[in-house]
Parts: C-alpha cells; structure tokens; sequence
C-alpha cells in the first residue's frame, strides 16, 4: 500500500521575551505563497484510491465538515477516481475525466493508492503510474512531507525517547523532476544483453522554484533549511546546491542554510534527528528520506 503524501501549511510561531534587556528576537519576513484567492465556497475533488483509501476519506469529511461550520465558507466535495479503483472501473490509473475534475477543482484531497491486487500489471496500467501521471499534467512540482513526534504517541517509535522526543521536520521534496521522469529512458539491448537507464536531469527553473517554496516554508518554521544532494559525485547535484543556494542567500536572507550530502542525511536522520528543521531535496532523495523520516514518528 502506498500512502499518499499530505500537503500540509507550515504554522508560523511568534517568540517573545518580557526581559526588557534581553535582545529582541529576529523578525522574518513572512511571504505568502496561496493556491487559490479566498471566497466563500471552494470546489474540492475527493480521491479516495485503493485499501483503506475510502476509510480515510470518510474521516476527513467529517473533519471538513467541521471545518466549514468553524470558518464560515463551504466545501463542494465530489468524488474521483484514480489508481486501482479506476483500472478496475476504466482500465487506467487516471482516467482523463479524473485530470480534468481534478484541474477544474479549487483543491484536489487524495488518500492512498495500490495495493497486491495491481502489482503484476504492466507499468502503464499500475497504480503508481496514475500517481506519476497526475503530478506531471497538474504541475504539482512541490511535496511538503511533515515528520512530527507527538507526546501522545511518542512510544510508537522504534527508537529511544530521548532521540524522537521533540522531533518536527518539515521534508520538502520536488515531484516532477529527477531521474522519475527524465528523458531518455528505457530497456535495450546492446551487445546481446539488456541494458536499462534512466537519466536524473534538472533545469535550473525546476530548481529555483522548490528553493522558494522551501524558503518560504523555512521562513514560517524556525528558520533553518536543509539542502540534501550529492554534489560530491553528481554534475546535477552541484547544479542543485549552486542554485539553492542563490535564491536562499538572495530572496530569504532570514534562513539559514545548510548542505549535506544524502548518505550522510540518511544516517543523521536516525543518528541527530532534532537537528533538522526543514529539509528540501531532489525527488528520488525526498522519496527515500520522507520515507524514513515517517519512521521516526512510529
């Protein structure tokens, strides 16, 4: 079963201090990055998927249910299909009349897809493809993973107390570029063998954008954001951290900026993990590092 990642806003906490001699804390320039303008109705496009994708979305209903009466506008939810549910219903994980509600809708709320059922298919009819397919037509470039302990659930997680205890990362990971989707790709044979490849590729606009969103959401948390690549080995890892690193020091001199390289991200996040604040990264170094940073909470 594949979890749907939550796009979750990042919540900004004033400090103050009453010690009339104590320094003033650090004001930040708090930007505003929104989807869609205010109004008093919002259409919302429900994904349910596959397992106990339904099950979530009914909860979540209720829970937006609520939220209309508190906060004074409506939600129009209608369903959509995607992943095994529309390869059993269309014969494809994301039938075009999905895309099309789905780019139509003010907000798009999608639950979990796949599951044992799909996983001999061909690639075009699994349902991860309909996932791939539905953040490349949408745009949906940016992922903002949250990894936060709670008290209350503090004991879920297989390491000590003392290591998670506190833990509140905010991973943000690019979707729509890296090796999932560079070009060219494929099976050949060369020489009387199979040989595959893919090919990890950004542009520098791919870059700049994640950057500013990462930079933003830095800016409304505590302030620190981490870059993870692999500039040591890597000629677009080096590309990565030199255009991080200009719009950081450019457009959100608040932030503080860091880079570590992913091996080292990897073990650190199980090592340190308090260390982190935000995190921004490449697409297949954010599937692996969000992946383990869940673990964190149990």
């Amino acid at each position: 079963m594949k979890i749907s990642p939550a796009t979750l806003a990042a919540l900004a906490l004033a400090a103050g201090s009453t010690n009339a001699f104590a320094p003033a804390a650090p004001t930040r320039s708090i930007s505003s990055l929104n989807a869609v303008s205010k109004k008093d109705t919002y259409q919302i496009t429900l994904l349910p998927g596959d397992g106990i994708g339904p099950e979530i979305m009914s909860a979540c209903k209720e829970v937006l249910g609520t939220l209309q009466k508190k906060c004074g506008f409506e939600l129009e939810m209608t369903d959509a299909l995607i992943g095994g549910a529309a390869i059993d219903a269309k014969n494809d994980p994301f039938p075009d009349e999905s895309l099309e509600q789905c780019r139509n809708s003010d907000s798009v709320l999608l639950s979990c897809i796949g599951g044992y059922k799909w996983d001999s298919n061909p690639r075009e009819l699994r349902p991860e493809s309909g996932l791939l397919k539905m953040r490349k037509e949408m745009g949906l470039f940016a992922n903002l993973r949250p990894a936060k302990v709670l008290p209350q659930l503090i004991d879920a997680s297989t390491l000590k107390k003392e290591i998670v205890e506190g833990v509140d990362i905010m991973c943000v990971r690019e979707l729509t570029g890296d090796v999932y989707f560079g070009t060219p790709k494929g099976i050949d044979v060369v020489d009387g063998e199979r040989v595959g490849y893919n090919n990890m590729i950004y542009r520098e606009s791919e870059i700049k954008r994640i950057a500013r969103v990462a930079g933003d959401v830095a800016s409304k948390r505590g302030g620190k954001l981490c870059s993870v690549d692999k500039a040591n080995v890597l000629d677009v890892s080096q590309l990565w951290r030199d255009v991080v690193t200009d719009i950081i020091t450019k457009e959100f001199s608040d932030v503080e900026l860091s880079h570590m390289y992913v091996d080292n991200a990897a073990m650190q996040l199980i090592r340190w993990p308090k260390q982190f604040d935000t995190i921004v990264t490449g697409n297949i170094f954010g599937d692996i590092l969000s992946d383990e940073a869940s673990m964190l909470v149990g």
